[in-house]
């Protein structure tokens, strides 16, 4: 859910993900509290490592735990 407040946070990433993704505006609570969602979230943020490496420095966290995040929802790749 974290991702998706950081994207939500900045009008220019929320609109480029709602454009790319196709998803809705009106959707992005249903996605908060959906598993599969949110994985569609870490997957486009582990697409584009400019945007990932921003989410990692503002989470604090290293780029690598959100894949391995990801890797823990439903729909994730298999390795």
């Amino acid at each position: 859910m974290q991702a998706l407040a950081f994207l939500a946070a900045d009008e220019d990433r929320l609109t480029r993900f709602l454009g790319l993704t196709g998803i809705a505006p009106e959707t992005l609570h249903q996605i908060a509290h959906d598993p599969v969602g949110l994985g569609a979230v870490l997957d486009y943020l582990l697409g584009w490592e400019p945007l990932l490496l921003e989410f990692a420095a503002d989470a604090d966290i290293k780029p690598e735990a959100v894949a391995r995040a990801r890797r823990k929802l439903p729909g994730a790749p298999v390795d």
